[in-house]
């Protein structure tokens, strides 16, 4: 990926662009007459070596990989989601469209989010079919990004300054986070963006050109993200090529949400409009959402987080435009599960951030005020400080706890032996729990979000978290389907496991009928 960048670099037109400009505090060049202009941090790009970054880029792999993975071995999926992509690596692994029976029996995934550069998981799930070549294929993807910020920012500033960026980068919340939430499509944005961020700011802006457009095959709203990419490209003088990108990113972005998803989509829409405008059943006006978009104190506190982990430097740098499309969608959601520090929401927003970091200080060194200079020379080792105090608080800290690594215990065991108890190549309705232990070689459904089918299998964990205690399992499946009957096979500890004991029906929706 580093190749296209070395090798697209574009001469710069006459006159000094925004990109590289140090700024209105900067300080004019001192340098004598034909002092060479090689010496600086941006001519020593190519002598950066990459073995530091790689052997960096290893060991956090295997920090998010280990978190990961033991937190799949206990059980603990905090979500349905990795269940929901494994179905959809799966269907493209055996070359089928990629039906998600966990959101519906039949359900097209694509007409949920348009993330058809999952597909490109496929070949690694042919040799490791489980949701744990998901979970390495996003540890990987994320350890790459800081490869890319923290060797781009060497580059730039020189120093040490690259392998403090690779620990701030590597340890922040978002992508702390987003390793916590399972694997998501936002994985592929994030070596992408840091490549995009990182032809920016040498110069290559045919190679941010391409590295962009792949983005709008991650998800539906990372369109507007390359219009911005776009804009900034012609802002620092390729006008044609910005102008032609921002017009490829809105197209894309519209025709993704008006035509690509509805055509997909069972309902002939794209449903998370309701996410902005209703709250519940309530309908809220697009001025109200924008007049709310400031209105909670965990939306400022995500704020001022996100921009925080930079030492506040992120803000010297128009980079960080590329965050304000995801920002905005987030803050503008009724979903309270948008706007905080959870989840995997600010994972893409990493990469830009960490390098709109090295561009802010770049652009402060040579600056008119004591203060900024002072501060720019420190701003790097403050932001990895931030970064290695805020994990105390955050998911890798749990691999320092013994119990991190205890997967032989009761709850662990039952739900072992719930799995012995289901047959492979059976229909099952779940819930969470066992989820993403059974989708690589059962057809699995969502507890309650298979009305008609007389799955097989109905598998529960009575400790889920029910709105109302299961007092009869039995009854509880033959309630979720009364067109079949139901007997206890398997029971041990929390978890229960039922087979269908009548015929299977003749008709089962998202089978028969496709």
């Amino acid at each position: 990926m580093l190749e296209l960048n070395k090798s697209g670099t574009d001469r710069s037109e006459p006159g000094r662009l925004p990109a590289q400009d140090p700024g209105p505090d900067a300080a004019p060049d001192t340098r004598p007459a034909g002092a060479s202009p090689s010496t600086g941090p941006d001519a020593s790009a190519g002598r950066v070596p990459l073995r530091p970054y790689l052997v960096a880029g290893a060991i956090l792999c295997a920090l998010y990989f280990l978190y990961a993975y033991f937190q799949y071995a206990r059980f603990g999926s905090p979500s349905w989601d990795l269940g929901i992509f494994e179905q959809e690596v799966r269907a493209y692994a055996g070359f089928d469209a990629p039906v998600v029976d966990i959101k519906g029996p039949g359900y097209l995934i694509l007409g949920d989010h348009f993330s058809p550069i999952v597909a490109l998981l496929a070949p690694l799930y042919w040799i490791w079919p489980s949701a744990e070549s998901l979970l390495f294929a996003q540890a990987a993807l994320f350890a790459l990004g800081a490869v890319i910020v923290g060797r781009t920012t060497q580059q730039i500033l020189g120093g040490r300054s690259g392998l403090c960026v690779t620990v701030a980068y590597g340890l922040s919340w978002g992508i702390q986070e987003a390793v916590k939430a399972d694997f998501h499509e936002i994985a592929f944005a994030v070596p992408l963006l840091a490549l995009v961020c990182r032809a920016l700011l040498l110069k290559r802006y045919t190679a941010a050109l391409l590295w962009s457009l792949p983005l709008v095959l991650v998800k539906e709203d990372l369109g507007a993200t390359v219009a911005v990419v776009g804009f900034l490209l012609f802002v620092y003088g390729r006008r044609l090529q910005g102008a032609l990108l921002a017009a490829f990113g809105v197209a894309a972005f519209v025709v993704t949400l008006v035509v690509l998803i509805p055509a997909a989509s069972s309902a002939g829409r794209y449903d998370y409009w309701t996410k902005i405008d209703k709250n519940g059943e309530q309908d809220v006006s697009m001025l109200d959402s924008v007049l709310g978009a400031l209105n909670s104190s965990v939306k400022i506190e995500m704020l001022v987080f996100l921009i925080g982990i930079t030492a506040f430097m992120a803000l010297r740098s128009p980079l960080t435009l590329l965050i304000v499309p995801t920002l905005g969608w987030r803050l503008l959601s009724q979903d309270s599960n948008h706007w905080g520090m959870v989840w995997h929401y600010s994972a893409i927003l990493m990469p830009v951030l960490f390098l709109a970091l090295a561009d802010g200080v770049r652009r402060s060194r040579g600056s008119h005020r004591p203060w900024l200079a002072s501060y720019a020379k420190v701003a790097v080792p403050v932001a990895a400080a931030i970064a290695v105090a805020m994990t105390q608080h955050l998911p890798l800290r749990d691999l320092l706890r013994p119990e991190t690594y205890r997967t032989d215990d009761a709850r662990s065991q039952a739900a072992r032996a719930a799995l012995d108890a289901i047959p492979a190549g059976s229909r099952v309705e779940t819930d969470i729990t066992l989820m993403a232990h059974l989708t690589s070689d059962r057809t699995v459904y969502w507890v309650g979000g298979a009305p008609g089918t007389a799955p097989d299998i109905v598998a529960i964990n009575l400790d889920f978290g029910w709105s109302r205690p299961i007092q009869d399992p039995v009854a509880y499946a033959e309630q979720l389907h009364p067109e079949a009957r139901y007997r206890l096979k398997h029971r041990g500890g929390s978890f229960v496991v039922m087979e269908r004991t009548t015929p299977e029906p003749d008709r089962i929706p998202g089978v028969q009928d496709g």
